[in-house]
C-alpha cells in the first residue's frame, strides 16, 4: 500500500505529515510526500526512508524578505503553484492508494486523486482554518480585509475570494483532465469531512452543520536528540530563563528587542533562538545565550516561559511541557487563533506586536510569570494528547483497507 502526503510551506506545514509518514511507515506503507525543495526537508525525509517530490520554490528564499510580496505577485505566486501542482501531482499519486493534503494551498490534489481514482483526504492543523460560525476565517496575505463581523459572511466572502483567485485556473486544468468544474474551490478542496490536526483540549473543533470534522489530535513525534552541551551548561548555571524564539517567521526587530529587554528588566536569563530570521539579540553579557535549532520538546521543560510567534507546532509543543506562554501573532495564518487560545486557556498571553512597549511586555511577562499561570499550564500540559499522527494513520489505514 502506497500514500502520497502534500503539502506547501514552513517547517510548521511540513513536520506534521513527516509525523504522519512514520507512523503510515510503522503501518507498513511505502510514504511519498510533495513538499517544498528546501535542503532541510529533504535531508529530514531522506533520513526516515520517504521519497520527497519537490514542488514549487524553495520556501526559505521566499522568507528572506522582511515585509510579504504584494498582492500582484502573490496572485501569480497562487496561480503558478496550482499549474506546478498539476504538472507534478499526477506522476507523484502513480501507484498511490490515497493522496492526503494539508492547506488550502494544495488547490490541485483532489482533482488530481479523482483522476486517478484513488482517496483524497484533506488535513488542517487549527480549527480556524475550517468554515464555522463560531469563528471568521484566518488572515489571507494579499486579499482584502471586509468591513464587517460576521462570521458567515465573512466565511462567504472568503469562498468568494478564494473562486476569484483559483477558480479559473483550477477548472481549465479540471477540463483537460476530463474532469467537471467546480463552482466553490475552497469547499472542493476542504471535503465535507476534514480531518483537523490539533489537539482536542488546546485547539477543539465546535460542531458546525454541514462539517463533519474528524480532530485525530496534533500530528507530531517524539523528539529523543540530546541538547547541545553549552545549552545545558546555561540551563543549569542559573534559574531557569525565558525561550524567544519565531521560527521561520521574521519578526520586527524591535518587539524582539524589546522582548529580550523587557525580560531581563524582570530579572530573568533568556535563551534566543535564531531561526530563519537568523536573530542577533546577544549582546556579550552572560545572562543571554543564543541557540540555533533544538528539542524543543526536552528544552521546553526547563525553561521559565516561551516566546514565540503563534505556530501551531510550538504552540502544542510548549502546553504539552507545561511551559507557559507568550504569543506575538504575526498576522498570518492561524497565529492568531493559537493566540487567542493559549490566553484563554489561562496558560500565557497574547501581545500586539506593534503597539507593544518595554512596559507593556514587562505588564505581559509579569502575568505570564505569576505562580499561577505556571500550575495552570502543567496542569493543561497533562491532558495534551501524543497519539494523533498514530490515530490518523490507523485511520487513514481502515478506510483504505
Amino acid at each position: 500500500m502506497r500514500v502520497l502526503l502534500s503539502t506547501y510551506g514552513t517547517r510548521g506545514d511540513v513536520e506534521p505529515l513527516v509525523a504522519l509518514a512514520v507512523r503510515l511507515q510503522e503501518l507498513g506503507v511505502e510514504v511519498r510526500m510533495c513538499a517544498p525543495p528546501d535542503e532541510e526537508f529533504a535531508q529530514r525525509l531522506a533520513g526516515l526512508g520517504v521519497q520527497l517530490v519537490p514542488v514549487g520554490p524553495p520556501v526559505r528564499a521566499l522568507m528572506r524578505g522582511s515585509a510579504l510580496p504584494s498582492a500582484a505577485d502573490l496572485s501569480r505566486y497562487r496561480t503558478e503553484m496550482v499549474d506546478t501542482q498539476f504538472d507534478v501531482f499526477p506522476a507523484a499519486a502513480d501507484g498511490c492508494d490515497a493522496l492526503v493534503a494539508a492547506g488550502l494551498a494544495q488547490i490541485a490534489a483532489r482533482s488530481v486523486a479523482e483522476a486517478a481514482g484513488i482517496r483524497y483526504v484533506y488535513a488542517s492543523y487549527a480549527a480556524i482554518q475550517l468554515p464555522s460560525p463560531h469563528h471568521a476565517p484566518p488572515p489571507r496575505p494579499g486579499w482584502p480585509e471586509p468591513e464587517t463581523a460576521d462570521n458567515r459572511t465573512l466565511w462567504e466572502l472568503d469562498a468568494h475570494n478564494v473562486n476569484a483567485e483559483f477558480a479559473e485556473t483550477l477548472n481549465g486544468h479540471r477540463a483537460a483532465i476530463g474532469l467537471p468544474p467546480v463552482d466553490n474551490v475552497r469547499d472542493h478542496v476542504f471535503t465535507d469531512q476534514p480531518w483537523l490536526a490539533a489537539d482536542p483540549v488546546l485547539g477543539p473543533w465546535r460542531e458546525t452543520p454541514g462539517l463533519d470534522v474528524v480532530q485525530t489530535g496534533a500530528w507530531n513525534l517524539p523528539d529523543e536528540r540530546p541538547l547541545p552541551a553549552e545549552l545545558v551548561a546555561f540551563l543549569d548555571a542559573g534559574a531557569p530563563p525565558v525561550y524567544v524564539g519565531f521560527g521561520s517567521m521574521r519578526p520586527s526587530r524591535d518587539i524582539a528587542a524589546m522582548t529580550v529587554e523587557a525580560i531581563r528588566a524582570l530579572g530573568h536569563r533568556v535563551l534566543v533562538s535564531r531561526g530563519w530570521a537568523d536573530l542577533d539579540l546577544v549582546d556579550g553579557l552572560d545572562d543571554c545565550l543564543a541557540i540555533g535549532e533544538v528539542n524543543h520538546q526536552r528544552l521546553f521543560g526547563r525553561v521559565a516561559a516561551v516566546v514565540h510567534h503563534g505556530g501551531a507546532g510550538t504552540t502544542v509543543t510548549a502546553a504539552r511541557a507545561g511551559a507557559p506562554q507568550v504569543v506575538v501573532p504575526l498576522r498570518l495564518s492561524d497565529t492568531q487563533y493559537w493566540a487567542g487560545r493559549v490566553a484563554d486557556l489561562g496558560i500565557g498571553a497574547a501581545v500586539d506586536g506593534p503597539t507593544q512597549t518595554v512596559d507593556s511586555l514587562c505588564v505581559a511577562f509579569k502575568m505570564v510569570l505569576a505562580p499561577e499561570t505556571r500550575t495552570r499550564a502543567e496542569a493543561l500540559g497533562g491532558k495534551i494528547r501524543t497519539d494523533g499522527a498514530a490515530v490518523a494513520a490507523s485511520l487513514l489505514l481502515d478506510r483504505l483497507r
